[in-house]
């Protein structure tokens, strides 16, 4: 082969992957938006957005626009450079974090070829079609995923406003505090399957069950610790407009701000995308023979490719339907759920995990009896260990419905009815009427 660059074929495949899929995810961010819009009209029995194109598909283009035409306002006392890189050190782990997951298996590239008028030579080779494939696999998710606090910290700090820093810290105590359930459930499977490379835990529950079957506890505490990752309902406490007004970002407009929800949408896309390969099976169905692992080729790579991007869109709308389904949380229950529940059970399963390991125990239905049993006696557990009564309610002495000890309630009458107006406020209270007296009384 005569070109003046020679590349292996997975450098080929992930540039190619890396061009599409990165701007599929852009479009899907947008249009996420529109979608939860589409969704919450539909919860809610309303239209939601339908003048902007039709069914209102034109609609964040037209927000886009707006975005950009709108006027960059940045407060006076607010830090010049860290106010400007916090939305991109947000945005910029949501781009990333989907780099390693496997959409559509491996192909085979059967004989070098060249491009670009014979400049660069491509290798032959059997390719995983990922953007990245690197030996640490989902590792690298972590570690990507974990940098997002950053931006969420520094745009609160650097606005130069109170509440700005209190969304800020809001947000970044939850950030922190989930990422430890959320690792300690991934390790869950790890475990079992011996391997961080995404293609080979896809492989582990095409052979057997999806981890949502066999570790359904730790599915569910990754799945609530994607939502507090991403700032979503009901763990959306920056954005606690009674307390907060908009949070960490309440001093950023125009594109500044547009780049914030960019951030917030394609966190929930590609972390969507990596619940359905963790524990979903990733691009398997049971019973069509394309989707196998080990069946490579460019139809059954589209055909796959497919089915992932199903499974992440079911994902993004069951997000969508917790967001309009569940009251936002305080603070403070947001906490206690992160370290008093799932910290706890997840270490729980873990222990119990690694037991079954050691005792060779890894069929599907061992692994599934044994998380239901883990989470049945963590609930139980909590229902006899001793319970903070720092939200109790409190005795409000001298109150209509907490009055001292041995006093009623109702005041009585300091004079008769007939005597004063006021004595009639106080009679009204004192005893109620009846709906004869009502009637008579008009």
């Amino acid at each position: 082969m005569n070109a003046l660059i020679v590349i292996p074929a997975q450098f080929f495949v992930s540039v190619i992957v890396l061009l599409v899929v990165l701007h599929a995810l852009l479009g899907a961010a947008a249009y996420s938006i529109w979608l939860e819009r589409r969704l919450s009209g539909w919860i809610q029995d309303r239209l939601g957005p339908n003048r902007v194109g039709p069914y209102g598909l034109l609609q964040p283009l037209a927000d886009g626009v707006k975005m950009i035409t709108k006027e960059d306002y940045r407060p006076g006392g607010a830090d010049r450079v860290l106010f400007t890189m916090a939305p991109g050190l947000i945005v910029i782990p949501a781009l990333l974090g989907w780099a390693i997951i496997p959409w559509g298996g491996y192909i085979e590239i059967g004989h070098s070829f060249t491009i670009l008028w014979g400049l660069i030579g491509v290798e032959a080779g059997r390719t995983l079609i990922a953007a990245l494939n690197i030996n640490v696999g989902v590792v690298f998710v972590l570690a990507v995923s974990s940098l997002g606090v950053y931006g969420v910290v520094l745009g609160g700090w650097a606005s130069n406003n109170k509440y700005s820093l209190l969304g800020g810290l809001r947000a970044t105590t939850a950030m922190v505090s989930y990422e430890i359930p959320l690792g300690v459930s991934l390790l869950t499977i790890l475990l079992v399957t011996g391997t961080v490379m995404p293609e080979r835990l896809v492989e582990a529950q095409a052979n057997g069950a999806w981890f949502i079957i066999a570790q359904p506890i730790a599915a569910i505490i990754f799945f609530v610790c994607l939502l507090a990752e991403a700032n979503r309902a009901p763990f959306d406490n920056a954005e606690a407009e009674a307390e907060l007004v908009g949070g960490y970002h309440t001093e950023y407009s125009s594109m500044r701000m547009g780049v914030f929800f960019v951030a917030e949408y394609a966190h929930v896309v590609a972390g969507a995308a990596l619940f359905s390969t963790l524990f979903l099976g990733g691009y398997h169905l049971p019973g069509v023979a394309w989707l196998s692992p080990e069946i490579a080729g460019l139809a059954p790579a589209l055909l796959k490719f497919g089915v992932l991007a199903g499974k992440s869109f079911l994902m993004v709308s069951f997000v969508m339907l917790c967001r309009w389904t569940l009251p936002r949380m305080r603070w403070d229950q947001v906490m206690q759920l992160a370290w008093n529940g799932l910290i706890p059970l997840s270490i729980a399963g873990l222990v119990a995990t690694a037991t079954l390991v050691y005792l060779g125990w890894t069929a599907w239905w061992q692994q599934s009896i044994m998380s239901v049993m883990v989470g049945a006696t963590v609930i139980a557990l909590q229902s006899v260990l001793p319970k903070s009564d720092v939200n109790r309610k409190v005795t409000l002495v001298g109150s209509r419905f907490h009055a001292p000890p041995g006093q009623a309630w109702r005041p009585a009458p300091s004079a008769p009815a007939a005597q004063s107006p006021a004595s009639d406020e106080v009679e009204d209270h004192a005893a109620p009427r009846t709906e004869a007296a009502l009637v008579g009384a008009r």
